[in-house]
């Protein structure tokens, strides 16, 4: 009320200077009314700033209000002072709005038509909008947080005319819209279905015939200068998929170069680049029979920078082998925290991306002489390790093994010093003891694109694992996520070719109908009735790793999921969450190593993606940061579709 008062005060004082008055008095009339005017505006300041908050708009409209007074104060030709031109615009709007108790009130009834028209917008989109709302286990006594979806109360009066007033002109312009040409591309005109609509054709459901061997990809990763090239490559040399004269090849080709014991890696670091450095830098794949199964070998790099690679690799893999240097120094280098070691880091990868099954190869026994004590020191220490990321015991398999003296790969050592007190499986052997994922092919396709490459044919094709459903030649697809129909035209698996593909199987497929530079690693193919969400506003489920720097609202992060990169930022952090309760808790500032949360994160392009809940394949989502990877997580909502 004394706000009010001082406002009105200082107002009844303002008058324009007349004619008849000296030019001193004329001067000091003005001085005094803009002093007035500073004094006016900021007693309005204080008054209105506590408002402020929570009405946002409220600003607009008191410097509206406050310039059409100085306006009036000021026009010469107006004969009113500012006093009087102040009570006529209030008589004005009292003569609009309902009698109100104070000047807030009438500083709300008077909004000039676009901000009114605006909010009542803002306030249907608000009355449809599906809010979340987390509430801690207690609420519901199940020790797990629970989502709820809730939405606000029904609009008020005013809102409700409002869109009656206006339903006659929001009707014609939807008919208009829907009159737009949308040919270009066809995903908008189409209608979608979910997922318990879909009637997988019969085909699809028959067994491969009797001696076909079910496929297994097997991804390798493991540290630097681990062995890992070398491994797969003197695998494939023992199995018959290297010849003897490619073998002579590669050793001569080694030795020129002064890199004679990289001569098996050579087999699968084909480019000139690889060879030169000793590293390799895309992921390699190769195939191979076993007794079991036809195995898709995924070679992945083990440098700390090219871990992009690794990701886009082995995010296809059913289970892994994990290589390790068993010589002094070399082991505890790959256990090195914080993104150094790259053990850690690719056995916390290979379990976020769903894969349970590990087979541990523990190679360059031959360093150590075959030492029970440092295999038994590097089970223990690393074992602890690998618990924690969430393998279990009867799903990690042991295997010390040396490629160079060719001890335990397929066939069980010869070395007395090995076979003295190892009596397990060798590494073929460990491999055909794992078991396949469930293959569903009861769902619609889904093929995250790996890579294009060109076929044994010379075409242009999409090599990629099909995560559900199934494909033949001639089968429409659609490919997000630009929303092109094609045909496929081609199936290939390890250059030969095929009629058909079923979930699991790598392949690559070319297209027909649809331009080759289209077909871009980070894409899906996916069924024509069933497309691909695009989004780049996301919230995420996290589990921060060991990270040196804490993560922050506004932290820039390279996302990645299934095989595709995009630049963003946490823009949200909603809650911080238990992770042996899953008791929900209030926002946190900051999240450090170790802990579970729920963010949102804005991508600077779109990916395509799913949720969790209905793609485990699309909803797998890491975060990494100044080339180490700080969260990984799954997708729990998409805020924010993308045409």
């Amino acid at each position: 009320m004394m706000t009010t008062t001082k406002i009105m005060w200082h107002l009844s004082l303002v008058r324009m200077p007349t004619s008849k008055e000296s030019g001193f008095v004329q001067f000091a009339h003005m001085t005094m009314m803009k002093l007035h005017f500073v004094v006016t505006f900021v007693e309005l300041f204080k008054f209105m700033l506590p408002i402020m908050a929570n009405k946002k708009r409220l600003v607009k409209d008191i410097i509206i209000l406050f310039t059409e007074y100085i306006l009036c104060t000021v026009n010469p030709a107006s004969k009113d002072t500012g006093a009087s031109a102040m009570s006529k615009s209030h008589a004005q709007i009292s003569m609009a709005t309902p009698k109100t108790n104070n000047l807030v009130d009438v500083f709300q009834s008077k909004r000039p038509n676009l901000y009114e028209k605006d909010e009542a917008y803002s306030e249907v989109e608000k009355q449809n909008e599906i809010q979340p709302d987390y509430r801690s286990a207690e609420s519901n006594g199940k020790g797990k947080e629970a989502l709820i979806l809730s939405s606000p109360d029904n609009a008020s009066e005013s809102e409700s005319s409002y869109s009656r007033e206006n339903k006659d002109t929001i009707a014609p312009l939807s008919s208009n819209l829907n009159q737009l040409k949308l040919d270009k591309h066809p995903i908008y005109n189409r209608k979608t279905n979910t997922e318990t609509q879909y009637q997988p054709e019969e085909w699809m459901l028959i067994d491969k015939g009797p001696g076909t061997l079910q496929q297994l990809n097997l991804a390798i990763v493991g540290h630097v200068d681990s062995g890992k090239s070398t491994l797969s490559g003197r695998l494939l040399h023992l199995l018959g998929k290297v010849s003897k004269k490619e073998m002579h090849k590669y050793e001569k080709e080694a030795k020129e170069k002064g890199k004679g014991s990289f001569a098996y890696a050579w087999a699968m670091d084909e480019s000139s680049a690889e060879r030169e450095r000793g590293v390799t830098m895309t992921v390699a794949v190769a195939y191979f029979d076993s007794k079991k199964y036809h195995v898709v070998l995924l070679d992945s790099p083990g440098h700390k920078d090219l871990v992009p690679n690794m990701i886009s690799g082995a995010t296809q893999a059913d289970a892994a082998v994990l290589v390790v240097d068993a010589s002094t120094g070399s082991f505890e280098a790959g256990m090195d925290g914080y993104g150094i070691g790259q053990t850690r880091e690719h056995a916390q990868l290979v379990r976020s991306f769903g894969v349970e099954q590990i087979i541990v190869a523990v190679n360059k026994m031959d360093v150590v002489g075959y030492s029970k004590e440092r295999f038994n020191f590097i089970k223990s220490q690393l074992g602890a390790f690998l618990r924690s990321c969430g393998f279990k015991d009867s799903s990690i398999i042991w295997v010390p093994l040396s490629v160079v003296e060719n001890q335990n790969l397929v066939t069980t050592t010869t070395d007395v010093r090995l076979s003295s007190w190892y009596r397990g499986f060798c590494l073929l052997d460990a491999i055909d003891s794992l078991q396949t994922p469930l293959r569903d092919v009861s769902k619609p396709l889904i093929l995250p694109i790996c890579d294009a490459i060109k076929t044994s044919m010379g075409n242009f094709a999409a090599c990629g694992k099909l995560e559900t459903g199934a494909i033949c030649n001639g089968s429409k697809v659609l490919v997000m996520p630009l929303g092109e129909l094609a045909t496929i035209r081609s199936i290939e698996r390890d250059s030969i070719s095929y009629n058909s593909a079923r979930a699991g199987d790598n392949v690559a497929v070319t297209l027909q109908g649809i331009n080759s530079g289209h077909v871009l690693a980070g894409g899906v193919i996916c069924h024509p009735d069933y497309p691909m969400q695009v989004a780049k506003h996301l919230e995420l489920k996290i589990l921060v790793l060991d990270i040196s720097t804490p993560i922050l609202v506004g932290s820039q992060v390279e996302f990645h999921i299934h095989h595709a990169k995009e630049a963003g930022r946490v823009a949200k952090m909603v809650a911080l969450l238990d992770q042996k309760t899953g008791k929900v808790s209030k926002a946190p500032r900051i999240l450090k190593g170790k802990q579970s949360a729920i963010i949102e994160v804005q991508l600077d392009g779109a990916v395509c993606v799913e949720e969790f809940s209905k793609s485990k394949a699309l909803g797998r989502a890491f975060l990494r940061s100044s080339g180490t990877t700080i969260a990984v997580g799954i997708v729990t909502r998409i805020l924010e579709h993308e045409s």
